[in-house]
């Protein structure tokens, strides 16, 4: 088990111990698959200022996001046009959003915001690594 690598590398499926803050703030890319198994996956994400993850909804998959800096507006409900749940989260704050919840997350700070995912089951491709919203989007997640 070791942290060496760095969080262009998905470390699934072995055991890791990793500065999980550490990780999440240096993170760079919109999306980073930092470790994907059978059954759990840990993204990385940076949002830029005024950007958000988009209004989003996994059928069959739970999510938990955990800011580790900047400040957002968590907004969910259940459906895509009664999102009516709206919540300041800021570093150490997170957000559990159970699988059928339409949810997005948005940057309201002056800030990258930094968080990590979790999701369960895996929802994105062993080793994703998407720079930008955008090829997050032409990737189709």
């Amino acid at each position: 088990m070791n942290d060496s690598r760095c969080g262009n590398i998905d470390m699934g499926c072995k055991p890791v111990v990793v500065d999980i803050e550490r990780f999440t703030k240096s993170n760079q890319n919109y999306r980073t698959a930092l470790w994907t198994g059978e059954h759990l996956q840990v993204t990385l994400m940076c949002i830029p200022a005024g950007g958000d993850i988009g209004a989003e909804v996994h059928c069959d998959t739970d999510q938990f996001l955990c800011v580790e800096s900047g400040c957002a507006l968590a907004v969910t409900g259940s459906c895509r046009n009664q999102m009516n749940c709206r919540r300041k989260v800021t570093g150490g704050c997170a957000v559990i959003i159970p699988a059928g919840t339409w949810h997005n997350l948005v940057n309201i700070g002056n800030t990258p915001l930094k968080v990590y995912s979790i999701y369960a089951p895996p929802h994105h491709p062993f080793g994703t690594v998407q720079r930008t919203k955008k090829d997050a989007q032409c990737a189709g997640r």
